[in-house]
């Protein structure tokens, strides 16, 4: 019992610390994703440092709740977005280390998780009462309907060949991490894969609602979109939880398509120092995912019509992936 105790208490402070690194990296990653976008477009730019002070201040300010709201669905709305990015970081390796929650779940479960704060956003708008914000929650409702499904084939294709392959269970991290789809693809397959990945890259600003697929927020047409009637600490829980799902986000495709570690390439064998190197792998890692799929995006690339994304995410990228999914097959039978 003192055993089981013990290691409870441990879980519970390795998820507090991952929170704690999943938040810090999140806001200095959307610092250097702003401060690099302006400078793509010739502006200057926030300083790197912007997304921590915004935190700090929306904490210190009143929240406002509209007199017509759901109060209780207004104020429970961030909340839930924040705990769905967070547990989501528990089973999604991290910093080159196993996820917390490793075994206790796959990656059906963390595409399950995936949709918990995108319906917190949609909660939020028609709680709110605000014709902008439940236009954005309808918005934010054909998005999610539209990538859903090029999402689940992309990740289920990977699972499926690995395990056609290897044999072991392919929906756990651990298998795609020890059997990394390079290494089981001819060259047809190795088109498949990097067709595969294009569509999780096409789909990371989608989900983080980054520009050109921002349109469920569309300042200029909508005043802020679901999120217009949010304030101080309820306003900075969604600002949080986006910074979280982030980095979630990206490390899943990581896991999928890069689970490498630099430390044994080098040598390293010691625990500490393979540690903190693997860790700043990681991390570069999620930075040169981070330019591809979110800031070359946003700094190309103006926001789309809410037809237009559906029409690319459901039909385009369903097609794409459906293409690479075929090429891997082929890639098993020949």
């Amino acid at each position: 019992m003192i055993g089981s105790n013990f290691s409870l208490g441990i879980t519970i402070l390795l998820g507090i610390v991952i929170l704690a690194l999943g938040v810090f990296f999140g806001l200095l990653y959307l610092g250097i994703d702003r401060k690099l976008v302006a400078r793509m477009q010739g502006r200057i730019g926030p300083p790197i440092r912007q997304p921590f002070r915004d935190v700090s201040k929306l904490l210190m300010k009143e929240s406002i709740i509209p007199d017509d709201a759901i109060s209780w669905l207004f104020k429970f709305a961030p909340v839930l977005c924040l705990m769905g990015a967070a547990v989501l970081l528990l089973y999604v390796p991290l910093f080159g280390q196993p996820a917390l929650l490793e075994g206790s779940g796959d990656i059906i479960v963390v595409l399950y998780l995936l949709i918990i704060p995108a319906l917190a956003l949609v909660l939020a708008g028609f709680s709110s009462s605000s014709p902008f914000a439940t236009v954005g929650a309808q918005r934010e409702m054909v998005t999610l309907m539209s990538y859903e499904f090029p999402l689940v084939m992309s990740v289920v294709a990977i699972a499926w060949h690995t395990g056609h392959v290897t044999g072991a269970s392919p929906f756990l991290f651990s298998t795609l991490a020890a059997f990394p789809i390079w290494g089981q693809v001819g060259p047809v397959g190795i088109i498949g894969a990097v067709l595969l990945l294009l569509v999780l890259l096409f789909i990371i600003p989608g989900e983080l609602s980054k520009i050109p697929f921002d349109m469920a927020e569309a300042e200029t047409e909508l005043a802020g979109g679901v999120l217009v009637e949010y304030s101080g600490r309820n306003f900075a829980l969604f600002y949080v939880a986006n910074a979280v799902k982030a980095i979630a986000l990206v490390a899943i495709v990581v896991g999928l398509f890069f689970p490498y570690n630099l430390s044994p390439v080098i040598g390293i064998g010691a625990a500490i120092p393979a540690t903190i190197v693997d860790g700043i792998f990681f991390l570069v890692k999620v930075f040169l995912v981070m330019f591809v799929s979110v800031m070359v995006a946003r700094a190309a690339m103006a926001r789309f019509k809410i037809d237009q994304a559906s029409k690319i995410y459901f039909i385009s990228s369903t097609l794409v992936g459906l293409l690479g999914l075929i090429l891997l097959w082929i890639d098993l039978v020949i």
